[in-house]
């Protein structure tokens, strides 16, 4: 039986467009642009923003201007939480140069997307995060994880827990704040979601430092995300319009879109600060001012309905 009392009573909306979503699209967008987004996604109420990569720019053209968007960014990082993704030292000193308050981590469940999205091995990539989230701790930063293919993996198939659970306890030795599980190609259900969180509980990973991070290849991300909330889980990723996907793992589509997700989290009575037009219309901005689509089928469905947008 569904146990409405269950839920929490607030969630943390943590948006990845900016960084994850558009990383995997054709288009790059000027840096204004982006920074125009950012802009618009706080003021409709976004409470967490990943909004940057400091990886090698030839490897990821759509976020090559790391540097410049920061710096455009700049009078906002005091009083907003804004994340950016480094894959190792010399990322770190990158982002430290243009103020980031908070740093991500991206590690891998399985050998082969590790291989794939890191030319490292598990152990080899943990080794490089290892003095990367020691030194960011120590300067006084937030350090985010996250483990991708938590669920499945392309090349090897159905991932158990163990593989997962041994990551994530390495992660959180070295120091990391927050643990982001992400189901990259989209194939978890339900059932997977409680597997995993159950495993990451009996070896004493607290709920509470942990995030969900689905896909909706399988059509599945609203159905995970509500497993997730009733297990405990208040943070949850999502990227507006649904934009994303993995440049290294090609059945993976977009992420859960935050208009869907706000939407549902609205209709359980759950808070999330967030002004559901703004974010709307944030959403219908993007699409009008870059020509990308807008996947989200909460915009799709009322902007053929607009009487329901108040709901």
């Amino acid at each position: 039986m569904f146990d409405r009392n269950a839920l929490p009573k607030s969630v943390t909306v943590f948006e990845v467009g900016p960084r994850d979503g558009l990383q995997n699209e054709s288009l790059v967008l000027p840096t204004l642009v982006k920074a125009e987004l950012i802009q618009r996604l706080i003021n409709s109420g976004i409470p967490a923003i990943e909004v940057a990569s400091f990886v090698r720019p030839d490897l990821v053209p759509a976020l090559a201007d790391a540097e410049e968007l920061l710096l455009e960014l700049t009078p906002l990082l005091a009083n907003n939480r804004m994340s950016a993704l480094v894959p190792n030292q010399k990322g770190l000193e990158r982002a430290m140069q243009v103020g980031v308050k908070e740093i991500a981590v991206f590690a891998s469940a399985t050998e082969s997307f590790a291989k794939a999205n890191l030319n490292n091995t598990i152990a080899g990539s943990l080794e490089i995060y290892r003095p990367v989230i020691e030194q960011a701790r120590g300067l006084g930063l937030r350090v985010r994880g996250y483990i991708s293919m938590c669920f499945g993996d392309p090349w090897e198939g159905n991932v158990s827990p163990d593989q997962v659970v041994n990551v994530a306890e390495k992660l959180f030795a070295y120091g990391i704040n927050e643990l982001s599980l992400g189901d990259t190609i989209g194939v978890a259900t339900p059932g997977d979601v409680i597997d995993l969180l159950d495993a990451l509980d009996k070896r004493g990973i607290s709920k509470d430092h942990l995030a969900v991070h689905f896909h909706d290849t399988y059509g599945q991300a609203l159905s995970n995300t509500l497993t997730a909330l009733l297990e405990g889980i208040s943070t949850i990723d999502s990227s507006i319009a649904g934009l994303g996907g993995c440049p290294f793992a090609k059945s993976a589509t977009g992420n859960l879109a935050t208009e869907d997700l706000v939407w549902q989290l609205h209709g359980l009575g759950i808070s999330t600060g967030i002004d559901f037009q703004a974010l709307l219309d944030t959403g219908r901005w993007l699409r009008d001012k870059t020509g990308l689509i807008n996947r989200s089928k909460t915009a799709i469905a009322l902007g053929n309905n607009k009487r329901m947008v108040g709901k």
